[in-house]
């Protein structure tokens, strides 16, 4: 199959069945899927049906990424790989599972000439800008109240390490395994989220896609860090997005790296042809840097990005990305910023800010660490300002 079932797009190639064809696929519940189409047609949504079998592969793989280090400080669905690779663990009563990519880009989330161009220049994500998984959220209620009206039971899932998103999009058809790891859809490229709707009713699975990224690698020499160290294998311990997603400091050898990105990062995604060719007529709007990301409280950065993966809801994190991000960039007026950071009471924020002092490196900055350093209590935060003295 070329493609699953889509809603609000008109096919421009032959494909191995349509919607005409949607009775006899789901002869015993037909009425569930059609309504289903009906019901988020315009949304952009595609849609396709997997059953609820284990996925042992990707067990196999998962347990691989733990048992060589490359899963870094992921969690999400490694606290219980035997739980989020069986749906039948979490879901006894399911049957079928109908599988959503729901497109997210939105205006302001083009590029500017190429990718090399824009990238560093983003700060947060395009998928993190703003709650993207709204849409998610109301695609599933959809899909579920119209299953539902039908006499079946449904649970809305997304986001939830009880399901391998993205190995249920490749078996639902609505998808193919990129190299980086991401999985792509065809007209989306890599910008959707995923969203699942589980339920006892036994509609007819649609078979994988017939796709792949063929001799493509643009992906692999595109990641700042060489996250990607061969095709379809992510070493999330390099890999930026997870970076800002874990505790504790950043490496040194991949603070240069970061550019000025605060969360996430999207280099293999825009370096990606459909990728880039799926952002191609779309505005440009950056979304906060990382100076205004600091001059927040504390409480003002948790509210204010809520929806995104900040360990333990502690601002410190997000603090400790933002200085690494001036640091990439400074500026003599980032002076006293960088300084109250540097005498900020937890060490970890003092660590990362002194690094950005140095990185500013003019006598002003020298002066700030070399007072710290006469004060500094913490080893940590001495030897990371010995450092920076030293440039």
């Amino acid at each position: 199959m070329d493609e699953p079932y889509r809603s609000g797009v008109t096919r421009t190639r032959p494909v191995s069945w349509r919607r005409r064809s949607l009775p006899d696929m789901v002869e015993r519940h037909p009425i569930a899927v059609d309504a289903v189409l009906a019901a988020i047609d315009g949304t952009g949504a595609r849609i396709g049906v997997a059953d609820c079998a284990p996925f042992p592969d990707v067990a196999t793989e998962m347990e691989r990424r733990v048992a060589s280090g490359e899963r870094g400080q992921l969690r999400f669905g490694y606290g219980a790989i035997d739980v989020a690779t069986d749906p039948g663990r979490s879901f006894p009563w399911g049957r079928s599972i109908v599988v959503a990519a729901v497109p997210y880009l939105d205006a302001g989330d083009g590029v500017v000439g190429s990718a090399d161009v824009d990238e560093p220049r983003r700060s947060v994500a395009r998928f993190a800008d703003g709650d993207r998984y709204a849409a998610v959220r109301s695609v599933l209620a959809t899909i579920s109240a119209t299953i539902e009206a039908s006499g079946w039971r449904t649970e809305a899932v997304w986001d939830d390490d009880r399901l391998v998103d993205r190995a249920l999009a490749v078996r639902s058809g609505i998808a193919w395994w990129g190299k980086s790891t991401m999985v792509l859809a065809p007209g989306l490229g890599p910008w959707f989220l995923i969203g699942s709707v589980v339920t006892d009713a036994a509609l007819m699975p649609t078979p994988p896609m017939a796709r792949s990224c063929g001799t493509c690698v643009a992906c692999i020499p595109a990641c700042p860090t060489g996250a990607i160290v061969a095709e379809g294998i992510l070493d999330a311990r390099r890999c930026l997005a997870a970076v800002f997603q874990s505790r504790g400091v950043i490496p040194v050898e991949l603070r240069r790296a970061a550019g000025t990105r605060v969360y996430g990062c999207d280099d293999c995604l825009t370096s990606c042809p459909p990728g880039h060719r799926a952002l191609a007529g779309v505005p440009v709007e950056p979304p906060p840097d990382a100076r205004t990301v600091l001059a927040l409280s504390d409480e003002q950065i948790i509210d204010r990005f809520s929806h995104w993966y900040i360990p333990g809801r502690r601002a410190r994190f997000v603090r400790r990305n933002a200085l690494v991000a001036i640091g990439n960039d400074p500026r003599p007026s980032d002076l006293d910023l960088l300084s109250q950071h540097l005498a900020h009471q937890d060490a970890l924020v003092r660590i990362h800010a002194a690094w950005a002092l140095g990185m500013l490196g003019d006598g002003q900055a020298r002066a700030a660490l070399v007072e710290r350093s006469a004060r500094e209590k913490d080893r940590d935060v001495s030897a990371a300002i010995a450092d920076a003295l030293r440039g």
